[in-house]
């Protein structure tokens, strides 16, 4: 959200000349007795004289001269009303705002109901940022007057400003009652309703303050910012173009503008508009983490030492900007990362008392399960989660889905609704009106596929929408929310010894903590090496994770390796054009040739799959791991050497190697990785046992066994609930096999 516009009637900056709003004129020249021409040494012995007199030299400019003969004025007859209330319309121009203050309030003690006192108040208050303050200064106008849309409208432009959306949007709603086309309070209405997730309502407002205002460019990008969330991504993006052609100085429609071509996969315009949106406004929430964000997108490692060295010392002084998702793939840290994630959360997403205290309902036969996700449709969440979903028991549970993703007619869309008593669709509802559902709907576990990943909706679990509320695999991270009661995890990705660094309690599942889907499709067809670009000869080194995830010590051990082994290639996705030309200067830098990295395009999963049976060995990133990536390679019978972090996202691929029964493939650091994957190409005849066993146990191992894991999972939530009923907090939990 951009700084709310605010209505006219506001504290000038700068000396400006003052409205005539703010002037409240006692016996002015033409209305009452002429001033006297007074030179600056000489004044009446009259105090309504004195008054006309600095009236007239307040006009003229001559505002120390004004302030003089407020002032004697004053002497002369203390409880004077007029000359107290223009004394602090002489001190604003003066630029002595705390005086100001004290000359308005003296003028609100004098004449309680004066309702420009109260008001002025109120502006000088906000000057001096003094916000609760000034909004009482404003109530207390509006109880005199309740039509007076200054006040109305500063007043909700504060209360946008605390994140007070609820009551931002009935203040716009009030004033334009009043002034049906004020632009200014539509696009703030607009904004409060982005926030509240109303996000058709959101765009219609801001569509009407373009009507009244069609070169309004923080209109244009608010609307921009609602058709992003609307999944409008060409009108989003003309809208952002307008407001930067408007207002190119403005760095929130470079930061809009750069989040929608990272969503769309434009990495280089991506990168562009961060960059400017930095250069313009270095300080700006976010405008940092996005900025290494997209550099980290096309592997441009250039300034990253420096970047990261800015990250954690913003993390560590209390900056709340960063986002924690960012950092998973950055820092291997995991007190760091807990420590962002709750700066983060305590600025975006605090609790939320508004719904008001969750009653726990009464014990019932069955226990309400809700999964909540933007990814109920084709995506990696829901390739891991659709048989766990189908195998979940429905005689001691109830399943609920809360989608607020796109709408979708997929196979894959049909095969989630079914297993559910109830697939809701919520898209449209707000964080609020999904959290209401919830407690009307009695649901006693609500599970959070999303965490800070794209399109999270954590406004649902801060307005508590569920008795127990639970992260789970969407976000390899603590969430740093006092409102989110668990973790699930396993002892490989979570061990006791990272269970501080965890805001929630840990349920520790007995095998992997990640879900797999035994019945995904990989596909018949067979490649060959010649047609997805690979030579005809060598080793085929692989990692088909997201670029982001390439940091410069990975891909240094990378480049060891091919060195080490002559004749092989590494084969990677190709994320973008211009990570691929990063990642080709950056292995010649390193004495590689850059023709040994070969790109792999983007293709439907079955096919991507089936491609995996040209690769000999898959080697794992750090500190984030390859997660669903990992589990894609086992499936299709890749073997996968990963080096464990000390964070959850660094040791995922650990827990899934030792779940499918190859925990030889676990390496502690980065000498061993190295070491073995030499070892490994140079040892056909291991690696072909190691292929043969990963391919038996696919059949057998507890990664891919769906129906084993709904078990240990509903163990878990059983336990939840029994805590939950018998009003105990959350704890540990540890589920046997």
């Amino acid at each position: 959200m951009t700084d709310p516009t605010q209505y006219q009637f506001k504290l000038p900056a700068n000396g400006a000349a003052l409205p005539s709003q703010w002037s409240r004129w006692g016996r002015t020249p033409g209305t009452g007795a002429a001033a006297p021409a007074s030179s600056p040494a000489e004044l009446p012995e009259d105090a309504a004289a004195c008054l006309a007199q600095g009236n007239t030299w307040l006009q003229a400019g001559r505002v120390a001269d004004a302030l003089r003969a407020y002032d004697r004025a004053i002497a002369l007859q203390p409880d004077y009303l007029d000359p107290h209330f223009n004394r602090g319309n002489a001190l604003l121009r003066l630029q002595r705002p705390a005086e100001a203050l004290a000359a308005f309030e003296r003028a609100a003690e004098l004449s309680p109901t004066l309702v420009i006192a109260h008001y002025n108040c109120g502006t000088v208050l906000e000057a001096l940022g003094r916000p609760a303050e000034a909004m009482a200064a404003y109530e207390r106008a509006l109880a005199l007057e309740p039509a007076h849309v200054q006040a109305r409208f500063n007043l909700g432009t504060l209360y946008l400003k605390q994140d007070d959306h609820e009551q931002a949007l009935a203040c716009m709603d009030a004033v334009l009652e009043h002034a049906p086309t004020l632009a200014q309070a539509h696009n703030n209405r607009g904004t409060a309703l982005i926030k509240l997730g109303r996000l058709a309502e959101a765009e219609q407002s801001l569509s009407r303050a373009l009507q009244l205002q069609p070169r309004y460019a923080e209109a244009l990008s608010n609307r921009g910012n609602a058709r992003i969330q609307l999944k409008r991504r060409q009108e989003a993006a003309a809208d952002l173009r307008a407001a930067i052609a408007l207002n190119p100085a403005e760095p929130r429609a470079y930061q809009l503008f750069g989040g929608l071509c990272r969503e769309t996969g434009r990495r280089a315009d991506a990168l562009k508009a961060a960059q400017k949106a930095y250069e313009l406004a270095p300080d700006a929430p976010g405008a940092l983490i996005d900025l290494i964000g997209a550099r980290t997108a096309v592997c441009d490692w250039r300034t990253l030492a420096p970047d990261l060295n800015r990250v954690v010392a913003g993390i560590e002084g209390g900056r709340d900007d960063i986002n924690p998702f960012t950092v998973l793939g950055l820092l291997d840290a995991p007190a760091l990362q807990l420590a962002c994630a709750r700066q983060y959360c305590a600025r975006e997403q605090p609790p939320n008392p508004q719904l008001g205290k969750l009653v726990r309902k009464t014990a019932s036969t069955k226990i309400r399960v809700g999964y909540y996700s933007a990814d109920l449709h084709d995506h990696a969440t829901a390739y891991l989660m659709a048989e766990l979903f189908e195998r979940h028991d429905h005689d001691g549970f109830e399943w609920f889905a809360f989608s607020f993703g796109p709408h979708s007619d997929s196979a894959m869309r049909q095969r989630l609704r079914r297993p559910f008593e109830r697939f809701l669709d919520v898209r449209a509802h707000s964080d609020r009106e999904v959290a209401q559902l919830s407690r009307e709907l009695g649901i006693d576990i609500a599970v959070d596929l999303k965490g800070f990943t794209q399109d999270s909706r954590m406004g649902i679990f801060a307005r508590r929408c569920a008795p127990v509320q639970v992260s789970y695999l969407g976000y390899p991270g603590t969430t740093g929310a006092p409102y989110m009661d668990y973790v699930i995890a396993d002892r490989v990705v979570l061990p006791p010894a990272l269970h501080a660094h965890f805001s929630e309690k840990v349920v520790t599942l007995p095998h992997s903590y990640q879900v797999n889907d035994a019945q995904r499709h990989i596909a018949e067809r067979v490649f060959t090496r010649e047609e997805v670009g690979l030579p005809p000869e060598g080793f085929v080194f692989c990692c088909f994770n997201n670029n982001y995830k390439i940091l410069p010590a990975t891909f240094d051990a990378w480049m060891r390796i091919l060195a080490a082994v002559p004749g092989s290639v590494l084969w990677l996705l190709e994320d973008s054009a211009l990570a691929a030309s990063n990642l080709r200067r950056e292995a010649q830098a390193r004495g590689i040739d850059a023709a040994r990295l070969v790109f792999a395009a983007r293709m439907p999963l079955a096919e991507h799959l089936a491609r995996h049976r040209l690769a000999d060995l898959f080697i794992d990133t750090l500190p984030c791991n390859a997660h669903t990536t990992t589990s894609d390679a086992l499936w299709a019978g890749l073997p996968v050497l990963t080096l464990a972090g000390q964070a959850f996202a660094g040791r995922v691929a650990a827990s899934l190697l030792t779940a499918v029964g190859l925990p030889e493939l676990v390496t502690t650091s980065a000498a061993d990785y190295e070491a073995r994957a030499i070892a490994l190409a140079r040892d056909p005849a291991q690696l072909r046992a190691l292929r043969e066993r990963l391919w038996a146990n696919r059949a057998t191992a507890p990664l891919f066994d769906a129906r084993l894991f709904a078990r240990h999972l509903e163990a878990a939530f059983v336990a939840m609930n029994e805590r939950s009923l018998q009003n105990l907090p959350p704890a540990p939990i540890e589920i046997r096999a």
